[in-house]
């Protein structure tokens, strides 16, 4: 009894319990329904391409679909897809890409205003660097003008204290020839 007990258990388990999964019929066939999973079953209707469907239940290579108006019957596998349809899925599709074009003119006209910025940002530094370049010039000048000035001076000051050295040795070799101033007696006393 035990025995025949785990048995039907086993069995009960493992029949497979499906869930109702969403799908629908492929978007570029019409199908012919069946009362069974197989070919040789009766035809009982037709399901167009891109109908919502749901999938019961596997068997072989046939599901056990429903369709929107509750009809149940078979269809090969290979035409049903999950999911929805392109047909469901058009509105919201043309919807996102209504969405994406006027996102794509807002960032044409971002791109075209940044590049403006970037030209006119690109004159400016080059009459920018153009005034770095001619103050560069004009401080290599001044520094050598100071070079110049201080080289001048140090000749100038050199010039001036050699002529004093000089008429120094001039007025020292000459005061000893100049004629002395004789005293002035006073013969009154």
């Amino acid at each position: 009894m035990k025995k025949l007990l785990s048995l039907s258990l086993l069995i009960a388990l493992s029949v497979p319990l499906h869930a109702q999964e969403a799908a629908h019929i492929a978007d570029d066939v019409h199908v012919f329904t069946h009362g069974g999973p197989g070919n040789q079953y009766r035809i009982n209707g037709r399901v167009n391409s891109g109908e919502p469907v749901t999938i019961l239940s596997r068997q072989n290579q046939y599901v056990q679909i429903r369709t929107e108006s509750g009809r149940t019957s078979w269809v090969p596998a290979e035409v049903v897809a999950s999911g929805q349809s392109k047909l469901h899925q058009l509105p919201s599709l043309q919807e996102s890409l209504a969405t994406s074009e006027v996102r794509i003119e807002e960032q044409d006209e971002e791109i075209r205003r940044l590049n403006q910025q970037i030209s006119q940002l690109s004159g400016t530094n080059s009459q920018f660097t153009e005034q770095v370049n001619h103050l560069e010039q004009q401080i290599v000048a001044l520094e050598s003008e100071i070079a110049n000035m201080d080289q001048s001076n140090l000749i100038r000051w050199l010039t001036h204290g050699g002529l004093v050295a000089l008429g120094g040795v001039l007025l020292g070799l000459l005061v000893p020839y100049l004629p002395k101033r004789r005293k002035r007696r006073d013969d009154w006393f």
